[in-house]
């Protein structure tokens, strides 16, 4: 693996040693470039609805993880909500996960597991809108898109313990 502050000079001289390889282009680092942020920088333009997203969900989602969201196979996506103190937690999106932002970048990037980044962002705001609602966490009637996602507050948002380390945390 190549040092992150490695010169040009330096990668050019490995992959001539190695013989494989080569730096990657901008183009390819853009579109590698899919991690969204807490606060929501990175997530792309689009919209999605609890409704559309139930239609998604059926046919993308479902197989692994259920109609509802919990009968699959495929880990429990909704409920838990007040287990985590409990002897048998429950991590689920409406439970456990801090930030809804998250989400939108976990769907987009890992599933449906067969064909992961294969949704388009309205498709992904729409299963996040969906899972949300089943979490209890907006209602039917709400719109997910850029602006909106990161000012949803996850109820497990101060669950966490920052990292206070002053290097910061471990990469």
């Amino acid at each position: 693996m190549w040092a992150a502050d490695a010169s040009g000079d330096e990668l050019s001289r490995d992959l001539g040693r190695y013989g494989v390889g080569r730096p990657a282009t901008e183009k390819e680092i853009h579109n590698w470039n899919i991690d969204v942020a807490p606060t929501g920088e990175g997530l792309p333009p689009g919209r999605g609805t609890v409704k559309r997203g139930a239609q998604i969900f059926a046919g993308a989602c479902a197989q692994c993880h259920g109609l509802s969201g919990v009968e699959g196979p495929g880990p429990s996506l909704v409920g838990g909500r007040n287990t985590l103190r409990t002897a048998h937690p429950i991590k689920t999106i409406g439970s456990y996960w801090p930030y809804a932002t998250t989400l939108y970048d976990y769907v987009y990037r890992a599933m449906p597991f067969s064909a992961p980044q294969s949704l388009t962002p309205d498709e992904v705001y729409s299963v996040v809108a969906w899972l949300l609602h089943r979490n209890g966490i907006i209602d039917e009637d709400s719109v997910m898109d850029a602006r909106s996602l990161p000012a949803v507050r996850m109820p497990n948002r101060d669950g966490f313990i920052p990292d206070q380390r002053p290097e910061g945390p471990v990469q």
